[in-house]
Parts: structure tokens; sequence; C-alpha cells
């Protein structure tokens, strides 16, 4: 099954892109490189059961095991060793990347309580975009009877696009829903 977003791309948001900017070569037309899920879990160094569901719960949600990520340096006020867990993360590519995306602006966000819009201001500067979500709860495969802890993530978009405008531009062709200025 190819992923739904990745259809429209090609055939819809890439000639608009084209046109809006005046790109002169094809190869110019931004497109979704990546999309990387983050979940920091900073008091877990005591509970390990819920490092593993934290784990489970982004593979259900990306639909793709988890790296674990690992403390790079001790921090002795944090009372945190070098190599301990502190975290799961995710890279999504191809059409896992397309089908997250397209879950994500049109399910997950609008699930969000009192929903107006992401903001614009979480750009980089170089075209990606990044930005946090309060509960997993949002995604319609966790399961709220078998949550212990509410948990955040961290949601990058990575883009081709030289600057932000541009990104802007084509995650909003893609369907992410803006605020309003």
């Amino acid at each position: 099954m190819a992923a739904r977003l990745k259809e429209y791309y090609k055939n819809t948001v890439f000639s608009g892109l084209m046109d809006k900017f005046q790109y002169k070569n094809v190869m110019e037309v931004p497109k979704l490189e990546k999309i990387t899920l983050n979940m920091g879990l900073g008091n877990i160094k005591d509970n390990q059961k819920m490092l593993e569901t934290a784990v489970q719960e982004l593979a259900i949600i990306s639909g793709q095991k988890p790296v674990m990520t690992r403390a790079k340096k001790s921090i002795a006020n944090f009372k945190l060793r070098e190599g301990m867990p502190i975290g799961a993360k995710v890279t999504l590519r191809g059409e896992n990347m397309y089908i997250f995306a397209d879950k994500f602006f049109n399910i997950a966000l609008p699930r969000v309580r009192d929903f107006k819009g992401v903001s614009r201001n979480s750009f980089d500067g170089r075209g990606n975009y990044t930005m946090g979500i309060k509960e997993q709860l949002i995604f319609p495969e966790i399961d709220y009877d078998k949550i212990d802890k509410i948990k955040g993530m961290d949601i990058t978009f990575t883009t081709t696009a030289k600057t932000d405008e541009e990104a802007q531009a084509l995650l909003e062709m893609l369907g992410m829903p803006f605020e309003r200025q």
C-alpha cells in the first residue's frame, strides 16, 4: 500500500511549490527528508519498567522499533551516570515517514485539547520544524487503560528546504495545521 501523503506530494504539492517559488530546477523543490520522534524520560533511572513501556508505546505510535538513548556524560546533581538509558527515539524515512505524517496531521493533532493549530515560530532557520507534545494519548493506537504515566515527546520534521518560508509552505501544503496569523 502506497502512502497517501506521498502520492499527494508528488501530484499536488510538488507542482504547487514549483509555481510558488519559481524554481528553475526540479531538484530545488523542498521535500520531507525524515521525521524524528524523541521521548526523553528523565526520572526512569529508578524504574526500568517505565522505560520498557515507553519503548513499546513509541514502537506502536511510529510502527518502527525505537532505539534507547543513553547519557553521554555523568551528572552528579541528577544522579546520572554515563551510559544510563534516559529515553528512546525513532527516525522515520520513506513510506513510514509519510504514513506517520498523514496520521499525525489528520488524526492525532485534532485530538489535542483546545487545539488552535501548531506554532509558526518553531522553525530552526534551516528549514526544519520541531514541536513538543505533552501526552502520548493523542495517538489512537495507545490504549488509555494501559497507560501508567503520561509521557510527552518531541517531533522533528527535517526537510531539504533552504529557508523557513519554504519549509512552512511545504508543511502547510502537506496538511500541517498552523495557527492563524
